[in-house]
């Protein structure tokens, strides 16, 4: 279960995130990187953050801790900036976050490369999960204490702005043919010249991630943020279209994971 934790002071924005993620202290005397529900793509962007950090923690990945945070909207008051006020406003009640991790490094693979068991597992997290947000340019991994962290998955599970299997039209895509597709950001992944075990990768997190693990994963999610969902009828409804998802996509013949190896050596030249 995710621990709850309630904001009591705002100290900053980090404005170099397009959806204006702020560092905020907590009752419980922590600190935490702090995503809005108000921002850009709302809740969703919110539980792609969730399931997927939480799916990166269950592999025993480096993700820092998720916590869910009730907003006071008067919080920000004495912020005097228009634009982060409207933010807050718009993000009453819960939101979630992530541990702070204070004096961590952007991380550089010509300074401090990977090696390649952690290289290729966080590809494989990231080709199931279909993150296409940690390229050189942007890599969302922090070095902290020596060790590579990862952050920053609300741009994962994209499936869900367009849920696939549902189309009424004639025609329309079968669940397990999207489930199959390749990752769109292999060729563009910071980690893809590291990543030289993905085939053990895949055997290995595959075997781990369960639908039984899945389904905990997926019962984190708040129902309020699955509430209102065009096409369902609730939320336990929207549940199950993660859970079929995330394990069609896991099934034999994992096209998308098969890839992997031969992405790498095409890149290779």
């Amino acid at each position: 279960m995710l621990r709850t934790v309630t904001a009591t002071r705002y100290v900053t924005p980090l404005r170099e995130g397009g959806s204006l993620p702020a560092i905020v202290e907590a009752d419980d005397l922590g600190t935490y990187v702090l995503k809005f529900r108000g921002a850009g793509q709302g809740r969703k962007a919110l539980i792609a953050e969730l399931v997927a950090g939480e799916i990166g923690r269950y592999l025993g990945l480096p993700v820092p801790e998720i916590v869910l945070v009730t907003l006071d909207p008067d919080l920000g008051r004495a912020e005097p900036d228009p634009e982060i006020q409207d933010l807050l406003r718009a993000s009453a009640g819960l939101n979630l976050a992530l541990d702070y991790l204070p004096g961590s490094l952007g991380f550089d693979p010509l300074v401090e490369p990977p090696d390649a068991v952690l290289a290729s597992r966080i590809l494989w997290f990231d080709a199931l999960v279909q993150n296409v947000d940690r390229t050189p340019r942007n890599t969302n991994l922090l070095v902290w204490h020596g060790r590579l962290w990862l952050i920053d998955h609300g741009a994962a599970l994209y499936f869900h702005h367009n849920w696939p299997g549902r189309d009424s039209a004639p025609g329309g895509p079968a669940l397990d043919a999207v489930a199959q597709r390749p990752f769109a950001g292999i060729r563009d992944h910071v980690l893809l010249p590291f990543a030289a075990k993905t085939s053990e990768a895949d055997a290995d997190l595959t075997s781990v991630l369960t639908p039984e693990a899945l389904r905990g994963i997926l019962d984190l999610i708040p129902d309020e943020w699955l509430s209102d969902e065009p096409g369902f009828g609730d939320a336990e409804e929207v549940r199950a279209a993660y859970l079929g998802y995330l394990t069609a996509r896991l099934r034999e013949p994992r096209v998308w994971a098969h890839s992997l190896e031969l992405a790498r050596e095409e890149s290779r030249g």
